[in-house]
C-alpha cells in the first residue's frame, strides 16, 4: 500500500494494476505471482460489493475503469477458489492415506513389535502440498494500532513482561473529581470500636475494592505498599464500594471512620452505614472480655483493634457464600463481579490507572474505567437461567443458585430470611441448609455475616488450626474429615471459651492467621505460629513415608 493505492501481483508477464485503497475495513482479493488469492480481513467480502465500492471511485481525477479489472479479479478469484479447493481435497485424500497408514503401521507393531513405514510415494506428495500451502499463506498482518491511548499492545517478550507486572488500581485524587460537591462525612466511631481496614476485605464481604491513597504527602502515605495477598488490607486506608443503591468511600483515619457519597441520594447514608457496621454493640468492652478468656486473643487484640462484624443484606450474602464454596478470593470476586454485571444496574463508573509494580516509581498510566453495579435482587435474579450463569464462569454453583433462588422464592423471598434474624443459632442453620449449594461451613458464615447469630462459628481449615493449636489438639481425634459432629465441636470450643458474641471472637483470631496482618502481629505469635506450621508438615510428611512404605511392602 503506498499513498493510497494498494498494489496487487498480477500472472507473470502482465503488468501491475493499482486499486485505490479504502481505509475503514475494505479490503481487496489479492493475487499473488503463481495466482493463489488471497483474503484480508474485511466488511466487504464479495466481488460484487467491492465492483459496487470501486465503481463509485474516481482514480487520478478521472471516472473509475476499474468495473473491467474488478470483473476479471472476480472471476480470476473463483477459477482460483475452484483450484485451491482440488488442492485441498487431494491433500486430505493423501493425509487420509497416510493416517490409514499410521494406524495400519501401529496395528501391526502391537502385533510383531515392528512399525509399518509410511510409503515414500504418499509422504513426497503430503509434502509437496504442504510445502505449496505454506507458500501462498499471507504475511501475518502488523498489530493494529488501537484508537485508544488506554490500551497497549504487547510487541515483545520485554512487554509481555511489563504487563505482567502491570496492576489496575484506583486512585483516591480520581475519585476526588466524583461528585466533588458532596464532602466527607465523620461516622463518629473511634478507631478501637472500627477499623475498615480489618472488617471489609478479610472474607466477609466482596464488593470493597482498595483505593491507592496517592492524594497524601510522601510522607504520609500509609499504604504505599500494596500488599500481594487477596486476603485483608492491614495497610490500606480506602475502599469504594456499592451498599444498596448507593456508591460509597469509605475513609479510615487514625481516629475515626468517615465516608463520602460517590453516587446515589445523600438521605441517610450515616443510619445505613452504622446499621452495616452494627455499631450498636459496643466492641471495646468485648475485647476485653475476650482477653480476660485467652491470653494469645489478648496479644493480638492489642495490634488488630476494631474488628467488627457486618450485617450484610441476607440475599447478597447468601448468594456470595454460594459461590465462595471450594474456591479462592479473586475467582469469587470475579463470579460476583459477572453477577452483578449481568443482573444488577449499573451505578457509576470509576477511572482507573495502570501501575507498573516492576518499577520504584508511583507513575500510572490512564486505565479503562470500571463500572460498579448494585447486586441483583431476588426478582432481578429470576432472569438467570443455569445455562447463562455456567457461560459466566460459575460452574456447577450455577445450579445451586437457581435451585435456591426458586426455592427461596417459594418461602417468601427476603422477609423469609429477615425472619432467622429471630431465631436461635441451630434453628437457623437447619432452615439455611434446606437450600442447595449451602453446607454448614456457608449456613454459620451467613447466619454470622447477615442473620445476627453472633455465636456461629464458620469452621474452615483455618478455624480447625487455631481450634487443634491453641484448645484442644485432640479435637479432631482419628477423623479424616470435617463430620457434624467434629465440626460442632470445633465451633463449642469457641462458644465455651468467649461466650457473648464468640463470633466475633472467632472472626478476630481469623484475621490474624491472613498473611496481610503477619507483619503487624508481636514476634512470639509469629514465631508460635511457624513452628506449629512446620510440626505438621513434618507429621504430613511422616504419614505419607509411612503409607508409601506399607503399599510397597505389600506388593
Amino acid at each position: 500500500t503506498h499513498r493510497g493505492f494498494s498494489y496487487t501481483n498480477q500472472p507473470a508477464g502482465s503488468e501491475f494494476q493499482a486499486i485505490p485503497f479504502i481505509k475503514g475495513g475494505i479490503s481487496v482479493n489479492m493475487l499473488t505471482s503463481s495466482g493463489v488469492a488471497l483474503r484480508r480481513s474485511c466488511r466487504v467480502k464479495d466481488a460484487t460489493k467491492l465492483h459496487q465500492v470501486f465503481s463509485s471511485i474516481e482514480v487520478n481525477g478521472g471516472s473509475s475503469s476499474n468495473k473491467t479489472y474488478t470483473s476479471n479479479l472476480k472471476n480470476n478469484t473463483i477459477s482460483i477458489k475452484k483450484e485451491k479447493s482440488t488442492a485441498a481435497r487431494r491433500k486430505e485424500d493423501i493425509s487420509n492415506n497416510v493416517r490409514d497408514s499410521k494406524d495400519n503401521g501401529d496395528n501391526m507393531e502391537k502385533k510383531t513389535g515392528s512399525r509399518k513405514r509410511m510409503p515414500k510415494s504418499n509422504k513426497r506428495k503430503l509434502e509437496a502440498l504442504e510445502t505449496l500451502e505454506n507458500k501462498h499463506k499471507p504475511a501475518p498482518l502488523p498489530p493494529k494500532k488501537s484508537s485508544s491511548k488506554n490500551i497497549r499492545t504487547i510487541s515483545s517478550p520485554k512487554a509481555a513482561t511489563v504487563a505482567a507486572a502491570a496492576k489496575v488500581v484506583i486512585y483516591a485524587s480520581d475519585l476526588n473529581k466524583i461528585s466533588p460537591q458532596n464532602q466527607w462525612i465523620d461516622l463518629e466511631i473511634a478507631s478501637s470500636e472500627l477499623r475498615a481496614s480489618a472488617t471489609l476485605t478479610t472474607g466477609q464481604c466482596f464488593n470493597w475494592v482498595v483505593v491507592q491513597r496517592d492524594d497524601l504527602n510522601e510522607n504520609k502515605l500509609v499504604n504505599s505498599d500494596i500488599s500481594s495477598s487477596a486476603w485483608g488490607s492491614a495497610h490500606e486506608t480506602e475502599w469504594i464500594g456499592a451498599i444498596q443503591n448507593h456508591v460509597l468511600s469509605i475513609r479510615e483515619t487514625s481516629t475515626t471512620t468517615m465516608y463520602r457519597v460517590l453516587h446515589g441520594r445523600k438521605d441517610n447514608v450515616t443510619t445505613i452505614l452504622k446499621d452495616y457496621f452494627q455499631v450498636e454493640v459496643a466492641l471495646y468492652p468485648l475485647y476485653q472480655e475476650w482477653s480476660e478468656n485467652d491470653e494469645r486473643l489478648a496479644k493480638i487484640a492489642t495490634v488488630i483493634p476494631g474488628v467488627r462484624i457486618l450485617r450484610q443484606n441476607p440475599i447478597e450474602c447468601l448468594f456470595s457464600f454460594i459461590c465462595s464454596s471450594n474456591n479462592n478470593i479473586p475467582r469469587i470476586t470475579k463470579m460476583l463481579s459477572s453477577l452483578r454485571e449481568r443482573y444488577g444496574r449499573r451505578l457509576l463508573e470509576v477511572p482507573t490507572r495502570i501501575r507498573d509494580e516492576s518499577k520504584n516509581d508511583d507513575s500510572a498510566l490512564l486505565g479503562l474505567p470500571i463500572a460498579i453495579y448494585s447486586f441483583p435482587t431476588l426478582k432481578e435474579l429470576q432472569a438467570a437461567t443455569e445455562e447463562e450463569l455456567r457461560n459466566m464462569g460459575l460452574g456447577y454453583r450455577a445450579k445451586f443458585i437457581i435451585q435456591t433462588r426458586d426455592l427461596l422464592l417459594e418461602c417468601g423471598g427476603e422477609d423469609f430470611l429477615m425472619t432467622l434474624r429471630n431465631q436461635d443459632a441451630e434453628s437457623v442453620q437447619n432452615e439455611l441448609l434446606k437450600f442447595s449449594g449451602i453446607g454448614r461451613k456457608v449456613a454459620d458464615c451467613v447466619a454470622l455475616f447477615s442473620l445476627d447469630q453472633s455465636s456461629a462459628i464458620p469452621v474452615d481449615v483455618h478455624v480447625q488450626h487455631i481450634a487443634s493449636r491453641d484448645y484442644d489438639p485432640t479435637v479432631l481425634g482419628t477423623a479424616k474429615s470435617l463430620t457434624p459432629t467434629i465440626y460442632k465441636r470445633v465451633g463449642d470450643l469457641f462458644r465455651d471459651r468467649f461466650q457473648s458474641y464468640a463470633g466475633w471472637a472467632h472472626s478476630l483470631l481469623f484475621i490474624a492467621e491472613l498473611p496481610s496482618f503477619r507483619d503487624v502481629l508481636p514476634d512470639d505469635i509469629r514465631v508460635e505460629m511457624d513452628v506449629w506450621r512446620e510440626t505438621e508438615l513434618a507429621k504430613k510428611a511422616a504419614a505419607k513415608k509411612k503409607k508409601k512404605e506399607k503399599t510397597s511392602g505389600s506388593k
